[in-house]
């Protein structure tokens, strides 16, 4: 299974059998989102920065919600969630989705803006890899990120959702979530590859290069 970010929330997840696209973004974010295919879709919430789903060729299925998936051999579990610590009452509702490509399990968190509740921290226990943001303003900032990750101890932690040269709008560097999480280096990689058996036996933080 490989993993390219494409910049905010978005990433290209690719399996065996099929790809994954999740959160793809209008142009007027600042990112260059390219030509991609998919044979999958995720969208976190309704908003250009997370549902710009007509920028992915390939006539994909869309996955916009909760509930329960499966797709060319993919198993996609949609939560629940919301997009502030208010319940929903300021920004509406976001959906984490935990997905099964290849044997490994990756979570994908969305536009989340609170900690995990007991319950869907206890859905999600089974994380090997995480995507997370990390870039506060309207999700979870760098610190309580830090919280996310040592709720769940998934194997691999992603940052994402956070303030780069290219992104237009004012969100926090990854740096403060690296200092909260105790990471002082850490090596951008243009992709990464796992298989169930490769994956770090602790909690490894790598950054992505969009």
């Amino acid at each position: 299974m490989d993993i390219s970010w494409l910049g905010h929330s978005c990433f290209r997840i690719k399996g065996k059998q099929t790809t994954v696209i999740t959160d793809p973004y209008s142009p007027e974010l600042g990112y260059t989102l390219g030509k991609h295919s998919a044979r999958i879709v995720t969208v976190s919430h309704q908003h250009p920065g997370h549902s710009y789903v007509q920028g992915i060729g390939g006539e994909p299925r869309l996955v916009t919600g909760p509930g329960e998936y499966e797709i060319d051999g993919v198993l996609i579990i949609g939560i629940a969630a919301f997009h502030d610590g208010e319940n929903g009452s300021i920004r509406g509702k976001n959906t984490v989705y935990l997905m099964e490509v290849d044997e490994v399990s990756v979570c994908h968190l969305g536009d989340l803006g609170h900690v995990l509740t007991a319950e869907q921290a206890e859905e999600l226990e089974s994380v090997d890899v995480l995507l997370v943001p990390v870039g506060g303003v309207s999700t979870i900032n760098g610190p309580m990120a830090a919280g996310v990750v040592r709720q769940l101890a998934p194997k691999v932690v992603i940052p994402m959702h956070y303030q780069t040269e290219a992104l237009n709008r004012e969100l926090e560097p990854v740096a403060r979530f690296l200092k909260e999480i105790g990471v002082e280096e850490v090596t951008s990689n243009t992709k990464l590859s796992f298989t169930k058996s490769s994956l770090p036996a602790s909690t490894q933080v790598f950054l992505l290069d969009y």
